[in-house]
């Protein structure tokens, strides 16, 4: 109950920016305006006239206050079409809304508070004025959004606001939001320059730059070697497929307007892939198989494209080319559930014992049996129902903590994806797993069971780190930068303070170097505090000062990131500290 009041609260705010608008714009075109998680938005249309800008946000939400203490009923009634098309004449954007309620045969109801009207199904506070706090919400941003969000369509202006149950809560998720800033992978990629994109190669084209490459070859490196024991074997295959190879998976009925337009070679048509599975199905019937040849894991850090929406492109967060971390396991059904307990058990491996990701949770997503569009063959539900009975027992017996939610399958089949929250506090899917009875069929995979018996194999989809490049943007949130010694790109300098003491620094760093440790020497003529102070920057895990001491006696003093100042040691001995580190991927706690 209490999560439907504050929902009612924020759609009545977006009434009540609405009415503002109007006050204060009377030209405005309003169109939709819904509650969201953190607060509202509407839906504008300023093109007559002078559009606001962030700058009058504030009087905006002044007048919002001025106006709440009359708002202290909802009114509605019921109209005709025609009514409602009398009402709103002029505004094609609430006439548009109009006509699609009339089509779905559902009622046409306006509200009405104060002296503002507007077409809505309902969902509000009963009496505004005493059930919302004046300093309980707040205008955030003003943005650009596509009418019903498509780019075919008029381009309007979208005002944010933020609303909670009280002040107090506005103001713990406003500190939230700056921490998240700080923390956001695009800002600190300006530091530590991981990746850039370029408007020459293109929009959502990273271009790995040699910090972010090497921690995704780190990420690599871990998963091929953990992937490798749990019984995975390694395949590469093309990134350009002819079309009858999409149109025999079902990606081109269901998928095509993810995919970019097809290339003409030879007379024939062929497409960037956006998927790797028909590729690895080939694989599969490349030779017979028997039963005893299965489960058969394929793995594969496969490159796909996919055309995102420019307005949707986020960084390494939402790419239009990035590399799954792939796999596609091939099994007898009465395995099934073994298999998808293996699968579960390496993302516990992964998540929990490696990175410690805390927080996340799993959603069994279920198809729509009314949407034929999207899901293949809605008519087998049988099939459906087996593999969702299959995905909910051993998500039960591995003790997960999963919700349910319809709608969100693939269309072969039901998913288990791997929610989590970002800084921001949006929930994310940062992986999946996915089981597919449909797609043997439309690619003649068999095996030979043990009775002797051509036998459909089940297929298993499954991305442990989902993509490396939405995995690489959660880590670098998550440890706002520093990453632990094994995957930080320098995790040793070495800082001389004066030239006499280069010789000995030099000397440190060639044994750290023969023992595996990347290491750089700041001998920059430059303060030594200053040079501390870059190395604290750059969130290295560590750094080590030289002077008259250290080459005298022969150590090392070292400052950790993480432990702060640690007792003067012999090179040897800080050398087996970071190799450990290396070698069991020491983590950090995340900040």
């Amino acid at each position: 109950m209490k999560q439907l009041a504050l929902e009612h609260r924020r759609h009545t705010l977006a009434h009540l920016l609405a009415a503002a608008v109007i006050k204060k714009y009377p030209h405005a075109k309003l169109t939709l305006g819904p509650a969201i998680d953190n607060g509202f938005y509407y839906d504008i249309d300023f093109s007559a006239g002078a559009t606001p800008g962030d700058g009058d946000l504030a009087k905006l939400e002044n007048l919002m206050r001025n106006i709440l203490p009359s708002w202290t009923k909802f009114t509605h009634r019921e109209v005709t079409a025609e009514e409602a098309r009398a009402i709103f004449a002029g505004n094609q954007f609430k006439l548009e809304l109009i006509d699609g309620i009339v089509e779905q045969g559902e009622k046409i109801t306006l509200y009405t508070v104060g002296d503002f009207t507007d077409l809505c199904r309902g969902g509000h506070s009963e009496n505004p004025a005493e059930e919302i706090a004046p300093d309980s919400f707040a205008l955030d941003k003003i943005a650009g959004a596509y009418w019903r969000g498509s780019e075919k369509n008029p381009m309007l202006t979208r005002i944010y606001g933020l609303a909670f149950a009280s002040a107090k809560e506005l103001e713990e998720y406003r500190l939230q939001q700056e921490e998240a800033k700080k923390r956001d992978h695009r800002l600190l990629n300006e530091k530590h320059d991981y990746f850039m994109i370029s408007e020459e190669v293109g929009k959502g084209l990273p271009l790995y730059l040699p910090n972010g490459a090497h921690i995704r070859k780190k990420l690599e490196d871990f998963i091929y070697e953990k992937e490798l024991a749990h019984g995975y074997k390694y395949v590469y295959t093309p990134v350009l497929t002819h079309k009858r190879l999409y149109e025999q998976s079902g990606h081109l009925d269901h998928y095509h307007e993810d995919m970019y337009s097809p290339i003409s070679i030879e007379d024939e048509e062929y497409y960037l892939r956006p998927m790797n599975c028909p590729h690895h199905h080939q694989i599969f019937r490349h030779r017979p198989l028997s039963y005893r040849d299965l489960p058969l894991r394929l793995a594969e850090f496969g490159l796909v494209h996919r055309f995102e929406r420019s307005g949707v492109l986020t960084g390494l967060i939402r790419a239009r080319c990035f590399t799954q971390n792939d796999a596609h396991i091939y099994c007898e059904k009465k395995d099934l559930k073994k298999e998808l307990l293996g699968v579960l058990a390496l993302f516990k491996e992964v998540y929990d014992d490696v990175f410690a990701i805390k927080n996340y949770w799993f959603r069994l997503s279920l198809p729509d049996f009314e949407n034929t569009e999207k899901f293949g063959d809605v008519t087998n539900k049988a099939m459906w129902e087996e593999a969702t009975e299959s995905a909910r027992t051993a998500l039960q017996e591995f003790g997960a903590q999963y919700v349910e939610g319809g709608g969100e399958a693939a269309f072969y089949g039901p998913k288990i994806d791997v929610q989590i929250r970002n800084v921001n506090g949006k929930e994310d899917t940062i992986a999946t797993v996915q089981i597919d009875f449909y797609s043997a069929n439309r690619f003649d995979l068999a095996f030979v069971n043990s009775a002797g018996q051509k036998e459909k194999p089940v297929i298993i989809h499954r991305a442990i780190m989902g993509s490396f490049e939405r995995f690489l943007a959660f880590l670098i949130e998550q440890y706002a930068g520093a990453f632990p010694a094994w995957l930080a790109p320098v995790p040793v300098a070495i800082l001389p303070i004066n030239e006499q003491h280069n010789a000995y620094a030099r000397e440190i760093e060639s044994l750290l170097r023969a023992g595996g440790v990347r290491v750089v020497v700041d001998d920059a003529k430059e303060t030594l505090g200053k040079r501390v102070r870059e190395a604290k920057n750059s969130k290295l895990p560590y750094f080590v000062v030289i002077g008259d001491q250290e080459v005298q006696t022969k150590t090392i003093t070292v400052e950790s990131r993480d432990e702060g100042k640690l007792d003067a040691m012999s090179v040897d001995s800080f050398l087996q500290r970071v190799q450990t580190e290396i070698k069991t991927h020491k983590n950090i706690s995340q900040r």
